[in-house]
C-alpha cells in the first residue's frame, strides 16, 4: 500500500505537510455567492483543498414520510425527514464545475464526495483529482468499487464503520487495482463529544492498514485536529461556515474563517516542531551547552593543598572539566596555586 498519495499537485503523507481540507458541505445555505465566499475564506485561511458533496435528495434517499425516514437518533437534525433535509442541504450540481474553477483560481484543490454512480460520472467529467467516501457510505461496497475503478486517490472516512467494515472497504479499493488509499478517523456525532474521539486510533489505522491516516473532525473548536497532527495525522478535514449564527444543517459544528485560519497556523507550527527523530545538537543547542555544569575551583587553593568538596564544585558554566571526574579529583593535590573561579583542568592536579 502507498504511504504517499498525490492529490493534484500535493504530495500527501510521509514527511510531507499535513493536507488540510475545508469541507463546504451545506454551509452555503443554498446561496451560490455564499459558496464562493466560503472557498475564498478557506483560501485565506491557508488550507490545501476544499471539498464539496455531490448528491441530490433523490440520489441519496427517497421521498417517503414513513417512520423509517424520520430522523430520531439524538442528532441536531432530529424531527426532520431525510428527503427534506437533503433537499435543503445539497449543493446544486450546476454550481460545482464553477466552484471548482474558482477554487483552482484561488490556488486550492477541489474535489468531492459522490453518493451514487451518477455523481461519480458527473465528477469524472469535472476531472476531480480525488474522491472522498463519506462516513455513511463506507458500507456501500458497490459504490466504493465504482469510485475506486476511476483510479483516483481514495479518502475513506470511518465514522460508522467497524474494524472489519473498514477492512472490507479497503479490500474493495484494492480489488479494483486502486492502492491510493487514505483513511480518516471520524466520529459520526454532530457535534462529536471529546470523550468519543479516541485519537490514538489514528496511528493504529496507519499501522493496521499500512495507509496514510488522518482525521475528519466534527468536534467544536480546533484542539482536536491539532492534537491529531501531533499523533501523526497526515490529513485534516474540518467544516467551514461564514458564521455559525447564520444557521444551516452543518453550521453548529463548523469553524468560522478566523478559527479555520488559527487551526491552519497551529498545524503548520506543530509540523515544524514535530521534526524527525534525532539526538543531534543544533548550533543553538551547542552554544547553550556553555551554560551546563563543569568543575571549578570555588575558593583560592594553594599549591600542595588537597582538593575537597568545599573548594571544588560542579557549577555553571561549562568551561571546566566534565563533572564525571569529580570523584577522581577529590583527595588529590593542587600542582600550583589556583584562584577562585578557575576552571579545573588535569594540568592543575598533581597525580
Amino acid at each position: 500500500m502507498n504511504k504517499i498519495i498525490k492529490v493534484s499537485n500535493k504530495v500527501v503523507g510521509s514527511q510531507q505537510q499535513v493536507f488540510i481540507i475545508a469541507e463546504i458541505s451545506a454551509n452555503h445555505n443554498g446561496n451560490f455567492d455564499n459558496a464562493v465566499k466560503l472557498i475564498k475564506e478557506a483560501a485565506k485561511a491557508g488550507v490545501d483543498a476544499v471539498k464539496l458533496q455531490t448528491y441530490t435528495a433523490d440520489t441519496i434517499t427517497i421521498d417517503c414520510d414513513n417512520e423509517y425516514f424520520q430522523i430520531k437518533q439524538g442528532t441536531i437534525w432530529d424531527g426532520r425527514n431525510l428527503h427534506d433535509l437533503y433537499k435543503e442541504a445539497y449543493t446544486p450540481w450546476d454550481w460545482q464545475p464553477r466552484l471548482k474553477k474558482i477554487a483552482e483560481e484561488e490556488g486550492l484543490i477541489c474535489f468531492s464526495s459522490p453518493f451514487d454512480k451518477t455523481a461519480v460520472d458527473f465528477l469524472e467529467n469535472m476531472d476531480v483529482p480525488a474522491y472522498k467516501v463519506a462516513s455513511f457510505e463506507i458500507t456501500d461496497i458497490p459504490l466504493i468499487e465504482y469510485i475506486a475503478s476511476k483510479g483516483k486517490p481514495m479518502i475513506l472516512a470511518t465514522g460508522i464503520a467497524t474494524l472489519s467494515e473498514i477492512q472490507e472497504a479497503v479490500d474493495a479499493c484494492k480489488r479494483m487495482g486502486n492502492n491510493q488509499i487514505a483513511i480518516l478517523k471520524c466520529t459520526s456525532a454532530y457535534p462529536a463529544p471529546l470523550e468519543d474521539m479516541n485519537l490514538k486510533t489514528i496511528p493504529n489505522l496507519a499501522e493496521t492498514f499500512n495507509v496514510i491516516a488522518g482525521l475528519s473532525d466534527h468536534t467544536l473548536g480546533i484542539s482536536v485536529p491539532i492534537a491529531a497532527v501531533a499523533l501523526g495525522a497526515k490529513i485534516i478535514e474540518k467544516h467551514i461556515t461564514l458564521c455559525r449564527a447564520d444557521g444551516g444543517p452543518d453550521a453548529a459544528f463548523s469553524l468560522e474563517p478566523d478559527e479555520l485560519k488559527a487551526m491552519v497556523k497551529s498545524i503548520r507550527e506543530i509540523e515544524k516542531a514535530l521534526g524527525t527523530v534525532t539526538y543531534d545538537l543544533t548550533d543553538k543547542m551547542k552554544n547553550s551547552r556553555t551554560f551546563s555544569r563543569s568543575l571549578f575551583a570555588v575558593k583560592d587553593i594553594k599549591k600542595g593543598e588537597v582538593f575537597t568538596e568545599s573548594n571544588v564544585k560542579s557549577i555553571r558554566p561549562a568551561y571546566g572539566m566534565h563533572t564525571r571526574y569529580y570523584n577522581d579529583i577529590i583527595g588529590k593535590i593542587a600542582k600550583e596555586d589556583i584562584n577562585k573561579g578557575t576552571p579545573m583542568e588535569w594540568k592543575l592536579i598533581d597525580n
